[in-house]
């Protein structure tokens, strides 16, 4: 295994540019990784080609995950974190997608991908296109919006539990009325009073 110094990060680097000539691409390096950028129509090819090119063998998908970015108009960067098991690198691939847009489904290419999908769509709301099953993974199958978005409340917007006359579990909206209660610092069910324990070990109790 090579190791992962500066200069075979840029030979990698090089490689790629050489090889990837058929579509527009932005290819950075990030602290001793390499970045591409792409565009959502050349997303599937440049899979594609990362994995079958021998040069190259991103054979394993670890991950793909997702960044949300409200104020600008494309507002999810969504990341494929590869690598190369022969070559022993990694890449990760990035692409912009608005809020009403969808992704092409990589599941076809990688196997795995298919719960990394499902995951982003639960949690952030974005599609993917010809995906075999795209269903919520991680949240309730009526659960309301997607929690990692950043304009998600902190307290969702609704809440089970379990009702004891209709003998079933119910979602209501969340309700986070408390009564006023007037704690003790020692004892919040039964207060002390001014008797404090070690009182009566002092020689200025009667002070």
């Amino acid at each position: 295994m090579k190791n992962l110094d500066e200069k075979y990060i840029k030979e990698i680097y090089q490689l790629i540019k050489s090889l990837l000539t058929f579509c527009k691409y932005e290819l950075t390096i990030n602290k001793g990784e390499i970045n591409l950028n792409c565009s959502v129509k050349d997303l599937t090819r440049i899979l594609l080609f990362l994995k079958d090119n021998p040069s190259l063998g991103m054979e394993c998908l670890i991950d793909i995950t997702a960044v949300d970015f409200p104020e600008k108009n494309a507002r999810f960067m969504v990341v494929y974190s590869l690598l190369s098991i022969s070559k022993n690198f990694r890449l990760k691939v990035k692409v912009n997608v608005s809020e009403d847009s969808a992704l092409p489904s990589i599941n076809e290419i990688y196997s795995c991908a298919g719960w990394c999908e499902r995951e982003i769509w639960d949690l952030f709301g974005i599609r993917f296109k010809d995906h075999p099953d795209l269903r919520r993974l991680l949240t309730d199958y009526d659960f309301q919006g997607h929690p990692l978005r950043k304009d998600f409340p902190l307290t969702g917007f609704t809440q089970v539990k379990y009702d004891n006359e209709l003998s079933r579990i119910v979602t209501e909206p969340v309700k986070l009325d408390q009564e006023y209660r007037n704690f003790d610092n020692l004892s919040p069910w039964e207060g002390m009073g001014s008797y404090l324990p070690g009182d009566e070990k002092s020689d200025h109790k009667n002070d």
